[in-house]
């Protein structure tokens, strides 16, 4: 375990009026997640128009902020499926590779603005923030398909076959980033849950973005984690650990440490603090909208300086 601790303002604290990237984050972010989980809604092979809707949302998106979109087309249970991905070419060591990922699918019965609307609003808010941003090495941009049951853990998860195809390939990836569940902070005492013993290390409040990786993806994720606090004053703890704890396995990450790729997740810890979880109730009004756009902030910065080390 890494705690990483720092004293900072309540994450309900409205950012500073004269900060116009803040605001202009905050506004943005909640257009994306109110489309995601407001407009289009539930979104999966079980309702099949409004995953394509939500596929389309980001490709046109992507397209606007000035990216070619690549599709990486598969079949899953006779339905028609795609990851999408934006890149920014690295001109220094364009073979080595940051990516950074979100699911765009939403569990049955939700309409997944936490889970994960939030990732993607933050996926398609850091590209349009380093769509000017030269980086030494290559960043890719990549929205999963399929993360959510029946497919999680199974071979037609969008990232399980993206990170397939990229260890095919001989993808040099060095780090892999899944952007999970990203919107919800609370300074109510009591607020934040843990697995077992954890509760030891790590606050009660829900105030906090977690960093979370296995052994293997440790140092990356230090070298994360301190990007992060160098960029934002917003509350950050760390943990590697075990991959069967209930959680730290539980995205897309997990693909691509089963190929063999460092990677790690960020994460408000979703069901450790997150009352609505997994269900109807997952809607654009819960998220702590001022607070995301902090984390977005730093998460933006944090990407800019590991890809251009």
């Amino acid at each position: 375990m890494s705690p990483i601790h720092s004293h900072t303002p309540a994450v309900h604290d409205a950012p500073p009026s004269d900060d116009k990237s803040r605001l202009i984050a905050q506004e943005t972010l909640v257009a994306h997640v109110r489309i995601l989980a407001g407009d289009i809604g539930e979104r999966n092979i079980f309702h099949p128009a409004a995953l394509q809707a939500a596929a389309d949302y980001i490709t046109e998106t992507w397209r606007r902020q000035g990216y070619t979109v690549n599709t990486q087309p598969y079949t899953a249970r006779g339905a028609p499926c795609a990851n999408l991905e934006a890149v920014r070419p690295g001109k220094n060591r364009p073979k080595d590779i940051l990516l950074i990922g979100a699911h765009y699918d939403s569990v049955r019965g939700s309409p997944g603005a936490n889970d994960n609307g939030s990732g993607v609003a933050a996926l398609l808010e850091i590209s349009r923030r380093l769509a000017t941003v030269e980086p030494a090495m290559t960043v890719r941009f990549v929205a999963f398909v399929n993360e959510e049951p029946p497919f999680f853990f199974r071979k037609e998860m969008g990232s399980l076959v993206y990170a397939k195809a990229a260890k095919r390939r001989g993808d040099d990836i060095h780090l892999m980033v899944s952007l999970e569940t990203l919107g919800c902070y609370q300074d109510t005492p009591g607020s934040q849950h843990y697995p077992p013993l954890f509760r030891r290390f790590y606050p009660e409040r829900g105030n906090f973005i977690a960093f979370v990786s296995n052994f293997r993806s440790r140092d990356k994720m230090r070298d994360a984690v301190a990007a992060f606090r160098s960029a934002s004053d917003f509350p950050a703890e760390s943990l590697a650990t075990f991959s069967w704890v209930p959680g730290v396995a539980w995205s897309d990450h997990d693909a691509f440490w089963r190929q063999g790729y460092r990677a790690l997740m960020v994460t408000d810890t979703a069901f450790y603090r997150y009352p609505y979880y997994h269900t109807a109730e997952d809607t654009p009004g819960k998220l702590n909208y001022p607070a995301f756009a902090r984390v977005v902030a730093g998460l933006s910065q944090t990407f800019a300086a590991l890809s251009t080390r």
